[in-house]
């Protein structure tokens, strides 16, 4: 612990993405526009195509086109960032907080658990009077947790000012830490295991890698370890980071979606390309209307298990969300 501080008062209950959540005040501040002038599913889209990174070390650590490691890569060699908080696996393969300041240690953060890891921990215990440049890489809560911080700079440990990049991830869902930890200890030699996947449709699978091969699970075993918090989740794509990214999906394996949203991101991202350390392809329409198909549907079902839990359509727990948009999203 920190600091002592009493649960309605302290910066955590203040940030947490499951407490009162003011959705268009934060669009606001951050984007300048309503939540309802966003695409209702996806947010704001300057820009969206694939990706992969053209460094092949980073390319083969990377989970998919190795986009993010690469981003933070080029941020850190431009001065742009002194170091990234990132989640990093430890030899158990159980993920942690960690705040990288080289290319090494990024490396070290390559790659997906599919557990969330206390990454802003990792932001918190930089010391208040740091001068240190940092972007954040985290989960669509995540950042909806940094975005909270950033309205309300006067309560936070850190200086919020000093996050100058917020790289979001695409997240359906993510398992419970310790239940499915201690899932996968029973299963496999973790101290073995290089690297996590869950393939796209039509595979069915998660995947477990390790010098020897693959070993497959059916997912329908190991679905009941999904974090419950995630069924009242109405945010796939990170809206509030600078960039998202995510996988290419089945027709593009070894490439990223990513969406740009802010003149930030576009910045780094034509930095990257006029360095020739990303690839990058036009992304198919049938791609996107797809990707927003999906974002979309998990709004909406994020929306009935709240209205399930309240017991009242017009109370969304957490949630602020002006009425119109709320029976907007009940229709839809």
């Amino acid at each position: 612990m920190i600091d002592p501080c009493d649960l309605r008062e302290g910066q955590c209950y203040e940030c947490c993405p499951r407490t009162a959540t003011d959705i268009d005040a934060l669009y606001q501040g951050i984007f300048g526009i309503s939540f309802e002038e966003a695409h209702l599913g996806i947010g704001i889209v300057r820009d969206i195509f694939l990706a992969r990174s053209a460094d092949p070390e980073i390319l083969r650590k990377g989970q998919d086109g190795g986009v993010v490691t690469t981003l933070l890569w080029t941020a850190m060699s431009e001065g742009i960032i002194d170091g990234a908080v990132e989640t990093k696996m430890s030899e158990d393969k159980s993920p942690q907080g960690f705040l990288a300041r080289n290319r090494g240690e990024l490396l070290q953060c390559a790659g997906n658990s599919y557990q969330p890891g206390a990454a802003l921990e990792a932001l918190n215990r930089i010391p208040s009077d740091s001068k240190e440049k940092v972007a954040v890489v985290g989960l669509p809560c995540q950042v909806a947790a940094v975005s909270k911080m950033k309205a309300d700079p006067s309560r936070n440990r850190v200086d919020i000012h000093n996050v100058k990049l917020v790289v979001g991830l695409f997240c359906g869902w993510a398992f419970s830490p310790g239940v499915f930890h201690q899932y996968l200890k029973g299963n496999f030699d973790l101290s073995q295991v290089e690297k996590f996947d869950i393939p796209h449709h039509p595979a069915h699978s998660f995947d477990v890698y390790t010098a020897k091969g693959k070993e497959s699970i059916e997912l329908d075993e190991v679905r009941g370890l999904i974090n419950p918090a995630c069924g009242y989740c109405i945010d796939m794509t990170s809206q509030f980071a600078d960039i998202s990214v995510g996988s290419g999906r089945a027709k593009f394996m070894g490439w990223n979606t990513v969406i740009v949203r802010t003149e930030n991101g576009a910045n780094l991202i034509e930095i990257a390309k006029r360095k020739g350390i990303i690839e990058t392809q036009p992304i198919q329409e049938e791609s996107v209307t797809n990707l927003k198909r999906a974002a979309l549907n998990k709004m909406k079902r994020a929306i009935a298990s709240i209205t399930e839990r309240t017991g009242s359509s017009e109370d969304l727990d957490y949630l602020v969300i002006k009425t119109m948009l709320r029976d907007k999203l009940h229709d839809k």
